[in-house]
């Protein structure tokens, strides 16, 4: 009977640790989104042997087949003369993937799989590209509910090179999901690998590190890692892994190496951290793509060669910004515990923030007592949150890369000034696309009255910059996970599309 493998890996939201994060001596705090990257694998869905067939519906001309060959010990993955257009990361991915299972399991395994051809397809959710398009032709306004009456998976109705993207971490989601998938479907891993939570099992970690391997040879270049590993393992705090571990496999060597001893779990060089991170209870995350119709530069080699040349000014900075980043994280996890111990008074404490400005939170006199702990431990929150936005922009002066650019100063300032937000920034390396916000998100509040609600009027009146809410929340089901076909809404529908072009 045909098999089919689902896999899903969640996008990313760098909260704390941009810059710092490429540097295993610091670490930074990654929030996963519940928007996922999907694979869907079936068998006997080409009936060529060897033929790999990859579709992305939502894309025009998003169709590239793959014919697999095996030799002695070598795997080739070569494109059909017949692909109208090239996909670096499925190639790679499919290829890397093949060559572990044929390493770990065996080419007879392997060919076995292969023997009716596979069909692959490939979906995201909307929040990875904006959706300022679709509301336009719908008439609907820019908020939350708006982007719910969008179908699931909708069809962007332009080339994959030419969409745009929110910022959301879709390379990495998507090379997760399709090279997990992949490790599933050829039984490299059990599929209860992905079906738990446990960080620690071999089978999710290989899923990592292969993900790393390839979304680096994708880029061209060995990056941070902190959103591969947020789509495999969900939110944590992570430290990332010696770039040296896959420097021999980054090389275009005649006699490449072998990749599952370098790969395999087993091997001590992968020495990421990831250690367990979550936002606090009734808070949640607002994202928005902005739209400030600048295209940012590549920011990081400019602060890295500012870092470089201005060593002990930048040094200082460095060591003060983690200091602050680690209070933040604790700080948030501290919430959680609060929580744990009197979510009574907890509860109350929402309730009340989310109805005043930061500056006010802990004005009342007359406060309950209980309360005061949960109030306080939010404004120290949203204090330490101002300060790593502070030495954000001093990092952007320095090395004179718009990191916190003035339009977002001003929007963010204006958002954290607005009753029940935590606190703010700009994402991972900053610049002009997207802003975050943790805001209070009390059990009940009155219609229209919450935070949440707020915010978005805020936004969709607010004229200097062109603002776009994304309907992302913090994953609870955490990264990359099995799923059944038939229990993502829309998803059976947009793969069976064929592709339109």
């Amino acid at each position: 009977m045909p098999r089919t493998t689902v896999v899903s890996a969640p996008g990313k939201v760098l909260i704390a640790g941009g810059y710092l994060v490429l540097d295993p001596a610091f670490s930074g705090t990654v929030v996963s989104t519940s928007s996922r990257f999907y694979t869907v694998i079936q068998d006997h869905a080409v009936e060529e042997p060897s033929k790999i067939r990859v579709r992305s519906p939502q894309f025009l001309e998003a169709t590239w087949t793959y014919e697999v060959s095996f030799k002695e010990d070598a795997v080739a993955v070569e494109p059909a003369a017949t692909n109208t257009s090239k996909n670096k990361f499925v190639h790679l991915a499919l290829h890397k993937s093949i060559v572990v299972a044929v390493e770990s399991k065996g080419a007879e395994s392997v060919k076995a799989t292969l023997k009716s051809g596979l069909d692959i397809a490939i979906a995201g959710d909307n929040d990875f590209y904006s959706q300022r398009a679709k509301l336009e032709e719908l008439n609907l306004p820019r908020t939350l509910d708006s982007l719910t009456k969008i179908p699931p998976f909708v069809p962007t109705g332009v080339h994959l090179a030419d969409v745009h993207k929110t910022g959301l971490g879709s390379s990495a989601a998507l090379i997760t999901s399709l090279t997990s998938a992949l490790l599933v479907h050829l039984d490299v891993i059990p599929e209860d690998a992905l079906s738990t939570d446990d960080d620690s099992n071999d089978g999710r970690r290989l899923a990592h590190n292969l993900a790393q391997y390839v979304h680096c040879q994708a880029q061209g270049k060995v990056g941070s890692g902190f959103d591969v590993s947020a789509a495999v393992f969900g939110s944590h705090l992570y430290t990332r892994f010696d770039p040296g571990v896959i420097s021999d496999l980054m090389s275009e060597s005649n006699t490449p190496p072998k990749l599952l001893p370098v790969l395999s779990t087993s091997n001590p060089a992968w020495d990421y951290r990831i250690e367990p991170f979550k936002l606090p209870p009734l808070t949640r995350i607002l994202l928005a793509d902005v739209d400030a119709g600048s295209d940012t530069p590549s920011l990081v080699g400019k602060v890295l060669k500012w870092r470089k040349e201005k060593s002990d000014e930048a040094g200082a900075l460095w060591k003060s910004l983690d200091q602050l980043n680690q209070s933040l994280a604790q700080t948030l996890l501290h919430l959680g515990k609060l929580y744990e111990k009197d979510p009574k008074n907890y509860v109350e404490s929402v309730k009340y923030i989310s109805t005043l400005q930061p500056v006010q939170w802990q004005a009342n006199p007359w406060q309950p007592k209980e309360e005061l702990p949960v109030i306080s431990t939010f404004f120290e929150a949203h204090r330490i949150s101002e300060q790593i936005r502070e030495k954000m922009r001093e990092m952007g002066a320095g090395s004179g890369v718009p990191i916190e650019p003035p339009e977002q100063t001003k929007l963010i300032d204006s958002c954290v000034a607005q009753a029940g937000v935590i606190g703010g920034g700009v994402p991972g390396a900053g610049g002009y696309d997207a802003v975050w916000l943790l805001v209070c998100d009390p059990a009940t509040s009155e219609p229209d009255k919450s935070p949440t609600e707020k915010i978005e009027y805020f936004w969709s009146q607010y004229k200097e910059l062109s603002l776009s809410p994304l309907s992302a929340k913090e994953s609870l089901a955490k990264g990359a996970r099995i799923e059944a076909l038939d229990a993502i809404l829309g998803l059976e529908a947009a793969v069976n599309v064929k592709d339109a072009a």
